[in-house]
């Protein structure tokens, strides 16, 4: 099973799919404005808003599985305590994702069933979904480090994608997966494993040796914070003097969006990508 190829290579010219100059709308967690983050019907509505590309955080469980799971622990996103990486997932399975956001406060924004809105996600069914989507959708997945599983959490997520056919996209064809990562010897593992496969370097700060647009090696991308193109909107030009593109996170405030929108980034990374997708005119 195979997801359609949407997302340009390493080393291609600035500018996104889907699209010449059209800046790619990324859900962030999936519609995690109005469903529960990183649940399958968080990730099912951004595919319905539109969204160009869905954005999850992946964490290896002690038995080998990579759940779609932003914190080192469960405790805030679910009614069970402890460490990802030291539960399995038969444990994660057993617990509740969905209710600490109030399901069922606003039925209007949110009709999939419950144990979609509750349940742990897999990366393998988010891939699933992606892949009978019927249309093309692209997946930023980051890695989250440090962890005690290390280089462990690359090569298992590159083992997924690969049965997927998303390591080795045909000849020609872009790739329709990236890696983002704040960590760069996460990146450096997945360029020398899977070289076509894109990588994002993301930024909480620019550092001294950074503010030319150059990025770490093993990166392709760059993937600066709002806070950064707020303060220094002229990195946006020097990352793509530098021949790399420009993908911002999180990107939610309308003011925000046309910030991003005039300074000619490649992709906004959005909590609420049907809202930012009327705003770019594209609903």
């Amino acid at each position: 099973m195979s997801v359609t190829p949407a997302l340009p290579a390493p080393g291609a010219s600035p500018g996104a799919t889907p699209g010449p100059n059209r800046i790619a709308v990324v859900a962030h967690r999936g519609s995690s404005e109005d469903v529960p983050e990183h649940t399958l019907a968080a990730y099912r509505k951004a595919i319905e808003d539109g969204a160009d590309a869905l954005e999850c955080d992946v964490r290896l469980t002690a038995d080998g599985h990579l759940v779609c799971v932003h914190d080192r622990r469960v405790d805030r996103t679910s009614n069970g305590r402890g460490a990802v990486s030291a539960l399995e997932l038969q444990d994660l399975a057993a617990l509740d994702f969905g209710s600490w956001r109030g399901l069922g406060e606003s039925p209007d924004r949110d009709d999939s069933p419950r144990h979609e809105r509750t349940s742990v996600l897999t990366l393998e069914r988010l891939l699933e979904l992606i892949a009978d989507s019927g249309r093309r959708v692209e997946l930023a997945v980051e890695t989250k480090h440090p962890t005690r599983w290390a280089g462990r959490v690359e090569e298992r997520l590159l083992a997924l994608l690969g049965r997927f056919g998303l390591t080795e996209p045909p000849a020609g064809d872009p790739s329709a997966v990236r890696v983002m990562s704040f960590s760069a010897r996460s990146l450096q593992r997945v360029r020398e494993a899977a070289p076509r496969v894109p990588t994002v370097y993301l930024m909480q700060f620019v550092s001294p040796r950074l503010r030319d647009g150059r990025l770490p090696g093993g990166a392709g991308i760059a993937g600066p914070s709002m806070r950064i193109v707020r303060n220094h909107p002229e990195y946006v030009a020097r990352a793509h003097r530098a021949g790399n593109q420009v993908h911002v996170w999180t990107v939610d405030a309308p003011g925000d969006v046309e910030r991003c929108a005039a300074l000619g980034v490649d992709a906004i990374i959005t909590n609420r990508p049907r809202q930012v997708l009327s705003q770019l005119g594209r609903r």
